[in-house]
């Protein structure tokens, strides 16, 4: 049995679609299940933390974004360390050891997974081909697209290829005491992701350049927490200066195929886009 946190975001939503797909009984935890596959749990509760995980002898360890990672990450891996679990499987972050790298939030989480005395797996995505949704409003609007990093390259992740792996450290002892960095194949700037994005979609779209300090006025209008913008702020400016540009086949190297392309991506997700 293995036990999905975080399974109803981008990648535990698509980690539980992939494991099922292959018949390996999995639940997900959630804060407020709504469905029979659900268990409850709570990352500042470990009572819930300890009754999800009966009976799995596996965890993908997924905490939402924050200044709170470490401490959840190191609720999560004690809970599994009680319980029995045999294997974690943790979502970091690119860059995650890089002390000059924004909101540096897994390195903790990194090292209570590694200090657990269980089998691990440590997953290092770089940014999701995905959070071109965000760029919906705009296009619905026909308004131009946001651009935070200006002609800042990075290797977008398709989601998919994210769980994909997952999938394959979860059930395979072969990845036990790997850390993986996931990247797409290619380097791209936001205007040529949207110029990708406009011939998949048959559409004229266009670009705004957003200066950091606008876009640090509009996390904040939109409610996020001080902590999170300047992570946000800094992780753009990051981009923008041409400071991330890693490119790896670790994909690859899982899956035996290579990573799929922001074109694939946006190819699949064409009708998301209305």
């Amino acid at each position: 049995m293995i036990l999905v946190t975080g399974a109803t975001g981008t990648i535990g939503s698509e980690l539980v679609r992939q494991l099922v797909a292959r018949g390996i009984s999995c639940r997900g935890m959630t804060r407020n299940p709504r469905r029979t596959s659900q268990v409850q749990g709570d990352f500042d509760d470990p009572v819930s933390l300890r009754k999800a995980m009966d009976g799995a002898d596996t965890v993908f360890l997924l905490s939402a974004p924050g200044p709170r990672v470490p401490e959840h990450d190191r609720a999560l891996v004690a809970a599994a360390a009680d319980g029995g679990v045999r294997k974690l499987v943790k979502l970091s972050a690119i860059g995650s050891t890089d002390e000059g790298m924004p909101g540096n939030w897994h390195a903790a989480g990194e090292r209570a997974v590694r200090d657990s005395g269980l089998a691990w797996t440590i997953l290092r995505p770089s940014g999701f081909a995905s959070n071109a949704l965000r760029w919906l409003p705009a296009i619905q609007a026909g308004q131009p697209i946001p651009n935070q990093t200006g002609t800042g390259r990075h290797a977008f992740v398709d989601p998919r290829d994210v769980a994909a792996v997952a999938a394959e450290a979860l059930t395979s002892s072969a990845h036990d005491g790997r850390t993986y960095t996931l990247t797409g194949p290619e380097l791209l700037s936001v205007p040529e992701q949207v110029a990708v994005l406009a011939d998949v979609l048959g559409s004229a779209l266009s670009v705004v350049d957003v200066p950091a300090e606008a876009y640090a006025e509009q996390l904040r209008a939109a409610g996020l927490d001080e902590a999170v913008v300047s992570v946000a702020v800094r992780g753009a400016e990051l981009i923008r200066s041409g400071g991330e540009q890693t490119i790896t086949d670790d994909v690859e190297r899982v899956l035996g195929r290579p990573a799929r392309t922001f074109r694939e991506w946006a190819e699949t997700n064409r009708a998301a886009f209305g």
